[in-house]
């Protein structure tokens, strides 16, 4: 060990007879420091246990909510196997093969208004069911009946149920009339449970269930509705779905429907939990962090207040690492206790809130202990409490016995070895993959952890200056007499500040950490709002209306532009297709760029007209002239097709109404979606879907005095549909 100008280099000493006990002396050790209690322990176990709780709550509860959707896939999908189809149901030879493979539950989804005898109306999810729903699971009303009597038609009329939202909103009662298109139905009950209702991915009403064999009498269903068909397939215990669906595949290569299996039961449910997850867990980590300061703090003031025991330790021959090992040994016991403390109290939070999140959620949690989190957690604290507890280890250990009593006066610096340099960069190191794996988001992860080094180390250096420039401060101070000026209090308090051994660093370290934290949460709120403030512009539409018939477009033109208030009308025709074909790649071989995967699942809005768009700005190729009648054309968003490896001259292949619509790349349009207007990624000449039933969806806007959806006019927002830059 060497000492040169106040600084201590923590070197193993020379010639140092090997400790005659080892490990088991310096348990023995620890074990006697233990009967003085835990007083200086207590912020040390506070701090651990609040951060290990944390975490392992938020990965408690998230494991029973997968669990309680793997324990419920079958419900929330509503079979084994769904196919999905729009605008038109199957074909017999479809149905034939499906009902070949085990019971099948058809489902028809649709948006629609409601209206009440007294005229009040809103936008409901209208799903219609057949006798065989639901194929899994329970659905419950209130009052408590059978859903296929309570739908059924009795004394010439149908039966319907809706949730709770809906019957309050249009002030029903069991009994009253409620009217979808052209019939009447009567409202026998409120919809409690539904056991599928996690299989919806966008919702924009409240639900109003009916049986599928009224439909057809609303006169809603006609060519070009937009109606979502599901076929959920319930199949015997010996049937493999996969085997199912590599059937389905090879007998149907040109079907157009798309298969879910349980492992997409819930795909907006296991959205919101990984990100609610990933949120929590990284805010568990910053408590535990935060924490960690705390730990720190905790273990050196235990650890100074053990200087007569250290130094008497190492007068009668004990050596570094024989006081290494009993004071690591101490924190090792007390952080595990701390840990037992955080993982009881994370392991019973789900339990605690399962009930009420699950009939938030409409999910039944599987609350349970679960190892994973559990030792995760453990591990994060573990890690986190030793990686703060091993400078002041550092100091007792390499502080030699005359400077433990002289460090009371003028602490002395300690420089770490390399190979304490080395431990602590592993124990990091541990603690970032700890996270990654916790958080599962790996660059967010990465992100997180580089910002934590950075805010450490930016802490750590306002620490030393603060120190500086308050010891300067004194000097200045007192060599101009500023002694009256300032007063002894002040000088003090300067003083302290700048002392040798002064806590400055470690209490700029928590409060600096602690503020950042909840800075971060505000700034991150505030700014989201704002920019959801500001990314809307003021001329934005107020109302989206969708699904108007093509004879209707002239009639609600009328009507719409009649109230008060409106200053502007736009409608567009509007159809879903689905990409099947890439410039001649088949669309499940593409292999899309950033931002471009979306438009390959499921259908995309599509247009025509002759003229572009007002607010359409090319970024390479030409637009058709307005009497343009040759080929097929089509401008694709520029997002989109760079995503696809698209420009113009190439071609792409969109299955409408199950007719494949070949078209050559036109140009590629640049889209603001933030205008809020309609768009569509894909819009084709006039000729490429002339005579194809459509339906129309339209905006209205709004003098600045007509507010929202207090204008009285009746509407929806369909961010799937109108705006298909939402989906």
């Amino acid at each position: 060990m060497s000492v040169s100008e106040g600084t201590i280099v923590a070197t193993p000493s020379q010639g140092a007879a090997p400790d005659p006990g080892g490990w088991p002396l310096a348990l023995k050790f620890a074990r006697r420091e233990l009967r003085g209690g835990i007083k200086g322990f207590r912020l040390f176990l506070l701090c651990l246990a609040l951060g290990v709780a944390i975490i392992a709550a938020v990965g408690s509860v998230t494991a029973s909510a997968l669990g309680g959707l793997e324990r419920d896939a079958k419900a929330l999908l509503g079979g084994d196997l769904e196919f999905r189809l729009l605008y038109r149901p199957i074909d017999p030879a479809q149905q034939d093969f499906l009902d070949a493979a085990g019971t099948v539950s058809e489902v028809r989804d649709m948006r629609a208004m409601a209206r009440a005898s007294d005229g009040n109306r809103t936008l409901v999810e209208l799903k219609s069911v057949d006798t065989n729903y639901p194929l899994y699971g329970e659905a419950r009303l209130d009052p408590p009946t059978d859903l296929r009597g309570a739908l059924a038609q009795q004394n010439g009329r149908w039966g319907a149920v809706a949730e709770r939202a809906l019957v309050d909103r249009l002030g029903l009662a069991i009994g009253d009339p409620v009217t979808i298109g052209t019939l009447e139905y009567e409202l026998r009950g409120v919809i409690e449970r539904e056991p599928d209702r996690g299989a919806s991915v966008f919702i924009l009403g409240p639900r109003l269930m009916v049986a599928d064999a009224s439909l057809e009498e609303t006169g809603l269903v006609q060519e070009g509705s937009l109606i979502e068909y599901h076929y959920r397939l319930a199949l015997p215990p010996d049937v493999d779905p996969i085997g199912i669906v590599e059937a389905a595949k090879a007998e149907f290569s040109d079907a157009l429907w798309r298969v879910r299996g349980l492992d997409e039961a819930a795909p907006s449910i296991r959205r919101f939990i990984d990100r609610t997850a990933t949120y929590l867990t990284l805010v568990g980590l910053s408590t535990l962090l935060v924490g960690g300061v705390g730990v720190g703090n905790a273990v050196r003031a235990w650890l100074d207040g053990k200087i007569a025991t250290v130094a008497t330790l190492k007068c009668l021959g004990a050596s570094q690492t024989l006081i290494y090992r009993i004071y690591l040994l101490l924190v090792a016991i007390m952080a595990l206790v701390g840990i037992a403390i955080g993982i009881a109290i994370g392991a019973v939070v789900p339990f605690a809130i399962a009930a009420p999140l699950g009939e938030r959620y409409a999910l039944t949690l599987e609350p349970a202990i679960y190892a994973g989190p559990l030792l995760l957690a453990s591990g994060c604290g573990f890690l986190v409490a030793i990686a703060f507890s091993l400078w002041p280890l550092i100091r007792a250990r390499a502080v030699p016995p005359g400077t433990l009593f002289r460090d009371l006066v003028q602490r002395m610096e300690v420089k770490p070895t390399a190979f304490d340099m080395l431990l602590l960069g592993a124990i990091v190191a541990a603690l970032v993959l700890l996270a990654a794996i916790t958080a599962g988001d790996r660059m967010l992860t990465l992100w997180f952890a580089g910002g934590t080094i950075v805010a450490f180390y930016l802490f750590h250096l306002a620490a030393r200056g603060l120190k500086h420039l308050t010891r300067r401060m004194n000097e200045s101070s007192g060599q101009r007499g500023g002694e009256s000026r300032r007063g002894p209090i002040m000088r003090l308090a300067l003083a302290n500040i700048g002392r040798p051994g002064a806590p400055t660093t470690s209490a700029l370290l928590s409060l600096g950490l602690g503020l950042t934290v909840l800075v971060m949460v505000t700034l991150v709120q505030a700014n989201l709002e704002r920019e959801l403030v500001r990314s809307i512009p003021a001329e934005a539409p107020a109302f989206y209306f969708i699904d108007i018939q093509g004879t209707q477009i002239d009639e609600f033109q009328t009507l719409v532009s009649e109230f008060p208030g409106v200053k502007a009308i736009e409608q567009e025709p509007m159809l879903r297709g689905r990409i099947t074909v890439v410039d001649g790649v088949p669309a499940d071989q593409i292999e899309p760029g950033e931002g471009a995967a979306w438009a390959l699942r499921g259908d995309r809005g599509v247009t025509w007209t002759a003229t572009p768009p007002a607010d359409g700005e090319l970024l390479s190729g030409e637009w058709w002239p307005e009497d343009y009648a040759g080929p097929n054309l089509v401008s694709i968003e520029s997002g989109v097709g760079e995503g696809l490896g698209l420009e113009p001259g190439d071609t792409i292949t969109v299955n409408v109404l199950g007719r494949p619509i070949e078209a050559t790349i036109a140009n590629l349009r640049i889209v603001d979606w933030t205008r809020l207007d309609i768009n569509f990624v894909f819009v084709f000449s006039p000729g490429a879907l002339a005579g194809a039933p459509s339906m129309h969806i339209a905006t209205a806007q709004m003098e600045s005095t007509q507010g929202g959806a207090d204008g009285g006019v009746d509407g929806g927002v369909d961010g799937g549909d109108a705006l298909s830059a939402q989906e």
